[in-house]
């Protein structure tokens, strides 16, 4: 039972974190549920069969507000499946032990990136970003450049076949190539479902039901569909720089005690934790005391 409870928090934060920033979700379960003990390749498929629930809704939310270009979700999508294809052989043949320390570093480099694209992200009041959006809900598809989309969607396959990262990996090179926000997170989550049916059913035709345990994956659809409206009402008040960085230094955290323990470092763990909540804090209050610093001065 302290198990499934645990499953259902990681379910209920994922889905919290992924509804609030548009990513996130594979990741934070991952940790979560690798933490509890629980072995690389149960993981993944737990969190890949959440994820297709959660990304159906997605999906369909974002279609419906004209956030999804159907050429762009097939080229991530066909990669992206391939790149599963991968992410899911390795998983299952390499020894779990030994992976999970890999696991842990991969998921520190996709804590290590959305620190990186929240941090500078500009601090914007709530009217702002409601009138940006309302100003931006018929714009159509704009010239961007999309050298590299293919690539960057097979690597987002893999690291989602093992750890449950997609977003993290593919919605940043999309906003970096100039995608306009909307189209790069709607198009990304809509690929993701077709992404996380393959890998689950590949990891399930390798595993078969003994690697599945049902209650585990209901513990955390359940905790995910409980979060989801709170997602919807909590992001209309809290800042999503604020909430990307706090979400990088959850993954830190996590995942450093993984490698940690992996690495027998004793009483040091306790230096780089430390050294990881000064950096969040640096990074999230840093530029909002910029901000209104130049604020003050104009006025």
């Amino acid at each position: 039972m302290g198990r499934l409870l645990l499953v259902g928090l990681a379910g209920f934060m994922a889905c919290l974190v992924d509804g609030a920033l548009g990513m996130g979700f594979g990741p934070t379960a991952s940790s979560i549920l690798l933490g509890s003990g629980l072995s690389p390749a149960a993981t993944s498929t737990t969190v890949n069969l959440a994820k297709v629930v959660t990304g159906l809704a997605s999906g369909v939310s974002h279609w419906r507000f004209g956030n999804v270009d159907r050429s762009l979700v097939l080229r991530l999508a066909i990669p992206g499946m391939v790149g599963a294809l991968i992410g899911v052989t390795v998983l299952t043949n390499v020894d779990g032990d030994a992976l999970r320390p890999i696991l842990a570093a991969l998921l520190m480099l996709v804590a290590i990136r959305i620190l990186v694209r929240f941090g500078r992200l500009k601090p914007v009041s709530a009217a702002t970003a409601a009138a940006d959006a309302e100003a931006h809900q018929s714009e159509p598809l704009p010239e961007w450049n999309s050298r590299g989309t293919a690539i960057a969607a097979g690597a987002g396959g893999v690291t989602n076949g093992l750890i449950g990262a997609w977003g993290p990996v593919v919605t940043p090179f999309l906003l970096h190539r100039g995608l306009p926000p909307r189209f790069a997170i709607g198009s990304v989550n809509t690929a993701e479902v077709a992404v996380a049916v393959v890998a689950s059913g590949s990891l399930l035709a390798k595993l078969g039901s003994s690697g599945l345990d049902i209650g585990v994956v209901l513990a955390m659809l359940i905790g995910g569909v409980l979060a989801a409206p709170l997602a919807a009402y909590v992001i209309r008040f809290l800042p999503a720089r604020g909430l990307g960085v706090a979400v990088a230094g959850l993954l830190m955290l996590t995942n450093l005690r993984e490698l940690s323990t992996w690495a027998d470092v004793g009483a040091v763990r306790w230096v780089a934790y430390g050294a990881v909540v000064a950096l969040c804090l640096a990074v999230g209050l840093i530029p909002s005391m910029r901000a209104r610093r130049r604020e003050a001065q104009l006025a």
